[in-house]
């Protein structure tokens, strides 16, 4: 292997640990301010983070139906799974951004809300409906291995709606994570779409393929358009929110 495609492979598995670090809690590096201002070269590697916590769900999913447990605890076992994975990561973006967006009464209102530790009624309401959206539709699907493409294409899929996501609208704030990323370059950008394409195109049926894109094309459009309009762009907890309503979309229509 030569000096130059060493470097582009480390580089390549540098960006991949940025990713990880960001959008998951493994025990690999920590973010540091170092990592977050390579989130941004690193967003082609959210769906490949996706995918990893996409298959730990599934492998959950599958050992629940191997011991005998119903649909619905092996479902709720699945996303608990991917919870612990990720340390609720996107759910705490979810919770935050509709308490800022359903409780403030003006832009920084709804900023400083956002930014508090506590849950209001929002987001729990919010919390509620995504994890018994999610769980509700894993343990809808007849078969087990339709669950299992669906569960991995959701969480690698969705993470590229928040690449997008980044890509599209300003910070928000002048500090915080997502100000600290910046904005990721056009070919992550490119990068993280095609490899949602491609696993939502090989993980269900062609048309669900296809309407999944849709789908995750309108979350995102719909998630940018409330974003500025209610705080004149986007922070990590509107990304986290992006993730989760997307990650929604793409089971119902696998489970349509």
């Amino acid at each position: 292997m030569t000096p130059i495609s060493r470097s582009w492979l480390e580089d390549r598995a540098e960006e991949f640990k940025a990713s990880l670090a960001f959008s998951a809690r493994l025990p690999l590096t920590p973010a540091t301010s170092q990592t977050a201002k390579a989130v941004a070269n690193a967003a082609w590697a959210f769906p490949v983070t996706g995918l990893v916590v996409g298959l730990i769900g599934a492998l959950v999913y599958v050992l629940a139906h191997r011991l005998g447990l119903p649909a619905w605890p092996a479902a709720a076992l699945s996303v608990a799974a991917t919870l612990l994975v990720t340390g609720a990561l996107h759910e705490d973006g979810l919770a935050d951004t509709a308490d800022g967006f359903g409780g403030g009464d003006a832009r920084q209102s709804k900023l400083d809300i956002m930014r508090d530790s506590r849950t209001g009624a929002y987001g729990v309401c919010a919390l509620v409906l995504s994890l018994l959206l999610r769980i509700g539709a894993l343990a809808s699907f007849a078969d087990t291995s339709a669950a299992v493409w669906a569960l991995i294409a959701s969480h690698c899929a969705a993470r590229a709606g928040m690449v997008i996501l980044m890509w599209l609208l300003p910070p928000a704030r002048s500090d915080g994570l997502s100000h600290d990323a910046g904005s990721p370059p056009g070919e992550s950008v490119a990068a993280a779409a095609a490899i949602a394409l491609v696993v939502l195109l090989f993980c269900l049926h062609p048309l669900q393929g296809v309407i999944a894109v849709l789908a995750l094309i309108a979350t995102v459009a719909l998630m940018a358009w409330l974003a500025m309009r209610q705080i004149d762009g986007q922070t990590g907890d509107v990304l986290g929110a992006t993730e989760q309503v997307g990650e929604i979309m793409v089971l119902l229509v696998a489970v349509a």
